[in-house]
């Protein structure tokens, strides 16, 4: 008899079983609530077990079959979007499903507008797009969770192949007006004693520390954020100036202060900033695609100005 279910109701088991709740997992793949709901008690009815303790407090925890159940479905939906790519391969076209991690720190400059030009040149690509720190992305990249991620080539392990995009040197951000504001360049020992915002991240942390440290210098680290945006603002309030290779078009911080970036003057090395992929022997058509399209976006117009292209 003829298993009555579909893979999009599959995918909605799985993605209120990584979730936890409902609501979330409606705004993860733009469905209504009562569409995902129907869908699991569809499921439930259709194999005769139950997928989830319902707790008002605390959401959904799938019971233990629903565990093995979710396993097999990820399983399953993985092997539909294998079946995209080798359809796509063999028709030599650029479709299926997408999934593209970004770094943090520029994710909200960077992937809108590359992602736009991309899903306008292939409108049968379907893209998923999650930004995290440089350790996630890494992890994610190695369960296999993405397809690929823009990021820097920090902490890199031998089985990530990187394909380089654009090389970024270290600046100091600082307030308006700051004493050091109308200098071309600034030194660690400059900074030492003055207090430091940090961008809080992995890996981006010890990055930012080592300009100090290879000069045997220690900074006074006032305030710490994980949020870039969050430590734009900080710095342009005056708690502090903050060190990161990211220098947005718009010198103002996100509540309206003025900002002056200028360039570190230091042994540390510049980022660079590109895709990291899975390195396997295969490449589908789609992931080939936008690593291309990242190089044409890159060369076309650029992202933050002050970059040197990689070629």
């Amino acid at each position: 008899m003829p298993l009555r279910f579909t893979l999009r109701q599959l995918e909605y088991f799985v993605a209120v079983g990584e979730a936890g709740s409902i609501a979330k997992a409606a705004e993860q793949v733009n469905v209504s609530p009562p569409s995902i709901s129907a869908s699991i008690a569809q499921l439930e009815e259709e194999f005769g077990i139950q997928l989830f303790v319902r707790k008002h407090s605390h959401g959904l925890s799938l019971t233990a079959g629903g565990r093995v159940f979710f396993k097999e479905a990820a399983r399953l939906l993985g092997d539909a979007d294998a079946l995209h790519d080798i359809a796509g391969d063999i028709a030599e076209k650029v479709r299926g499903p997408l999934a593209i991690g970004c770094l943090l720190t520029f994710a909200q400059i960077v992937l809108p507008a590359l992602r736009r030009k991309f899903e306008d040149t292939y409108p049968e690509v379907r893209v998923r797009q999650v930004e995290r720190n440089q350790g996630q992305l890494l992890e994610m990249l190695q369960r296999g969770e993405i397809d690929a991620a823009l990021t820097y080539d920090l902490e890199l392990s031998h089985d990530i192949m990187f394909e380089p995009l654009m090389q970024l040197p270290a600046y100091v951000m600082l307030p308006g007006g700051h004493r050091l504001a109308l200098q071309k360049g600034i030194t660690p020992e400059e900074l030492v004693e003055e207090p430091m915002v940090l961008l809080d991240l992995p890996y981006s942390r010890e990055y930012f520390l080592s300009a100090f440290q290879m000069r045997g210098l220690r900074p006074n680290i006032a305030e710490r954020t994980g949020d870039i945006a969050v430590m734009r603002s900080m710095v342009g309030n005056g708690f502090g100036y903050g060190i990161a290779n990211m220098r947005p078009l718009n010198t103002m911080s996100p509540d309206g202060k003025p900002l002056v970036f200028v360039s570190l003057e230091s042994d540390l090395r510049p980022l660079t900033m590109g895709v990291a992929m899975p390195n396997a022997e295969h490449r589908t058509q789609t992931v080939q695609a936008f690593l291309d399209h990242c190089r044409r976006f890159v060369l076309e117009q650029g992202v933050f100005g002050t970059e040197r292209v990689v070629r």
